[in-house]
């Protein structure tokens, strides 16, 4: 019986936190973080449970993971990555500091850095993110055109797969 009840609190934990993952990837598609690995970290956890997530997880990672090469192709885009993530960081230190508003501020004070210490935080930890991210992507895919032509294989090989499994 202890068993069971370990057995289906697993399952609901990770069933909550791809659930998570997912809302939180498709917020990032729109908002400042890393989306779609979000997305596919959640459809992969999901996955464990659902076939539907099952059959989606690897056009998922492959996108992912082509958008992670393609962020790495040149030194401009890079660059530009790099300083948004920066740009990102400081932001969120500023609101983590909280400091006073300033006397040029045109509106109303409670639109001064709303959400406060949380949003500063989340601004941090997605800069983080980013900026992990975009080594990642650098020492992985960076002149390394054999590493995405592997990924399209990996895609290719995934849906005959799939055909396979839909003829049977």
């Amino acid at each position: 019986m202890l068993r069971g009840m370990m057995r289906a609190a697993r399952r609901i934990s990770l069933e909550v936190l791809g659930w998570l993952l997912v809302v939180a990837g498709i917020a990032a598609l729109v908002l400042p973080g890393p989306g779609l690995l979000m997305l596919f970290g959640g459809i992969a956890i999901l996955s464990q449970q659902y076939e539907w997530a099952e059959r989606r997880l690897e056009p998922l990672k492959f996108r992912a993971l082509k958008g992670a090469a393609e962020s790495v192709e040149t030194w401009t885009r890079i660059t530009l990555s790099s300083l948004a993530a920066l740009v990102l960081l400081g932001c969120g230190v500023v609101w983590v500091v909280g400091p006073d508003v300033p006397g040029w501020w045109p509106v109303a004070e409670r639109w001064w850095l709303p959400g406060e210490d949380v949003t500063g935080v989340t601004q941090v930890l997605s800069a983080l993110v980013a900026l992990a991210l975009i080594v990642y992507s650098y020492r992985r895919f960076h002149g390394n055109p054999d590493a995405v032509a592997e990924l399209e294989a990996d895609l290719h090989r995934a849906q005959e797969d799939r055909e396979r499994r839909a003829e049977v």
